[in-house]
């Protein structure tokens, strides 16, 4: 995963692919922004090493967009991705789809043991594609949403006003700019506590990054209370532990 282009963390990185692993849930593995295949090889192989089902990933691979990464110039990130799945020699376990996630979603009926969010980070965006996909979200499973502490505000604004209050979701967290939550229409609700107390935290942030990227004093204010978001690693173990089911 290091080698692939792309921004996400070598510690979120190691997260997601943990969330791979460890999800207890039946179901794919769907990916919404892909970009050009960064965490789509780190969710692959562990789909080859575990032997699960390919990853599904969606992403119109187009430019420009404005929450996109910049291609200096380049109509499309779709031959880097390819490129990336090759040479990693992972393209046999990925099911790529160019396209719109809404569009995916017309015909949708697989249960998801892991959604990676990562596509527009507009708030229109991100809301609709948690909207799209979450009724798919198969018990136990891992919602994961990249840059939730970010200076976009779609993100942050979906995984504090939407997923962090609603019972049935149980245990959740930051993992560098990762936002997870499990899926437990079960027994969400003995988890409120913790969810809620890190929503008042991370709410904070949102008049900061709801009218664009802060600066100047706005952003370090930001910065200090980003720094009050809990965003540390978890110890693997303990984690599975905390997601296990019972039964």
């Amino acid at each position: 995963m290091r080698a692939a282009p792309g921004f996400l963390t070598e510690r979120e990185g190691r997260f997601l692919a943990l969330a791979a692993a460890a999800s207890p849930a039946q179901g794919v593995v769907l990916e919404i922004g892909s970009f050009k295949g960064k965490s789509t090889v780190g969710l692959a192989g562990v789909a080859r090493r575990l032997r699960l089902a390919p990853v599904v990933t969606v992403d119109p691979h187009s430019a420009p967009a404005r929450t996109d990464p910049e291609l200096h110039g380049e109509a499309s990130s779709w031959d880097a991705f390819l490129a990336t799945l090759r040479t990693a020699d992972l393209a046999g376990h990925v099911e790529a789809h160019r396209a719109y996630s809404r569009d995916l979603a017309r015909d949708w009926e697989r249960p998801i043991r892991l959604l990676w969010i990562d596509g527009d980070h507009t708030y229109d965006g991100t809301v609709e594609d948690f909207r799209l996909f979450s009724p798919y979200l198969a018990p136990g499973a891992i919602l994961a949403m990249h840059d939730v502490l970010h200076v976009y505000d779609g993100p942050l604004r979906v995984f504090v006003e939407d997923v962090l209050p609603r019972d049935t979701f149980g245990p959740a967290g930051v993992c560098g700019s990762i936002g997870w939550a499990q899926f437990r229409p079960a027994d969400g609700g003995r988890f409120r506590h913790e969810r809620l107390a890190l929503a008042r935290r991370a709410a904070r942030l949102v008049p900061l990054v709801r009218r664009g990227p802060p600066a100047g004093l706005r952003r370090l204010w930001y910065q200090l209370l980003r720094a009050g978001v809990p965003h540390h690693a978890p110890d693997p173990g303990q984690w599975r532990e905390r997601v296990a089911m019972a039964g």
